[in-house]
């Protein structure tokens, strides 16, 4: 009776890929071509299944249906694990569903089991290329090119005709930010959702705006550099460098700075050199050969 309801699923989903261009049966063969490849035009949803899982039947309907809705915006890629023993491992698959997306060749989100339908299309749309996208692409370019206030036109066009596409909405805070307009890339930034300000390029952001708060609240940097040698201990002139530093990309100069912070005056600024340390280690991605060793040496300075 098992292997009655295994062939049929086997025989469903096949018929199920021969209707729908946008379906592809994967395996270790030919991923490269299906997932990696494929997903730096469009984002890949990988869907690990097996045919005697009852949930994958369940999931395996709603994924079909939003393929065929989306109408080639992304691709599904089905992966049989027991066929496909080698994909399962590599990617550590434990249960069934699992389902990762792929984009630009790397998996940049992911779920287990079976969500509703709204929550897989809200994780699609975060990812899935619209006309307002192509629009910020080209404004910054304009920008790029020196054509500063043009494109800033531009991109706030398309911001406002797609106030819900996220990846417009943070770039429109970093390119205020890049401009010059912190007083505005504060606010907007203030203003975005929740989530969007917690999530991993919106705490990014926020930190380079609160670096930005206050070095543009403190003297220059020849300034304040000039000021540590007879001074040691002056702790806001070392935490308002270590912000420039910051602000300027110089994160290894920002990571000895708020380190020497750290271990002179702990109590500063509510914890401000540790605190900061952390937001620079989240700049740089957490992790890379700079983030272990000053996390290894900010763990020492700590005990």
């Amino acid at each position: 009776m098992l292997a009655q309801r295994q062939c049929k699923l086997r025989t469903r989903l096949s018929d199920i890929m021969a209707e729908n261009a946008f379906i592809v049966d994967t395996t270790t063969q030919n991923f490269a071509s299906t997932v990696v490849e494929a997903s730096h035009q469009v984002p890949v949803l990988v869907d690990f299944w097996a045919s005697w899982c009852g949930p994958c039947q369940m999931l395996m309907p709603i994924l079909t249906k939003l393929a065929a809705d989306y109408d080639g915006a992304f691709v599904l890629a089905k992966v049989n694990i027991d066929e496909q023993q080698e994909l399962a491992s590599r990617f550590g698959v434990r249960s069934v569903p699992t389902v990762k997306l792929f984009r630009n060749g790397t998996v940049v989100d992911e779920f287990l089991g079976v969500i509703p339908e709204a929550q897989i299309k809200a994780l699609l749309n975060r990812y899935i290329e619209r006309e307002s996208d192509r629009v910020a692409q080209h404004a910054l370019q304009l920008i790029e090119a020196g054509k500063r206030e043009e494109g800033l036109s531009m991109l706030r066009q398309a911001l406002e005709s797609d106030p819900d596409n996220e990846r417009i909405s943070l770039s429109w805070v970093e390119t205020l930010l890049e401009c010059g307009h912190l007083g505005e890339a504060r606010q907007a930034f203030a203003e975005l959702p929740h989530g969007v300000r917690t999530g991993e390029q919106g705490t990014r952001l926020g930190a380079v705006i609160e670096f930005a708060a206050t070095a543009s609240q403190s003297p220059a940097v020849d300034q304040l550099r000039a000021r540590l040698p007879t001074d040691p201990d002056d702790s806001e002139a070392r935490y308002a460098l270590a912000a420039h530093c910051v602000v300027n990309a110089q994160y290894e100069t920002a990571l000895e700075e708020l380190l020497e912070l750290l271990s002179r005056d702990r109590s500063y600024g509510d914890d401000a050199a540790r605190k900061g340390l952390l937001q620079v280690f989240e700049l740089l991605g957490g992790r890379g050969e700079l983030v272990s060793r000053y996390r290894s040496r900010m763990s020492a300075a700590l005990h």
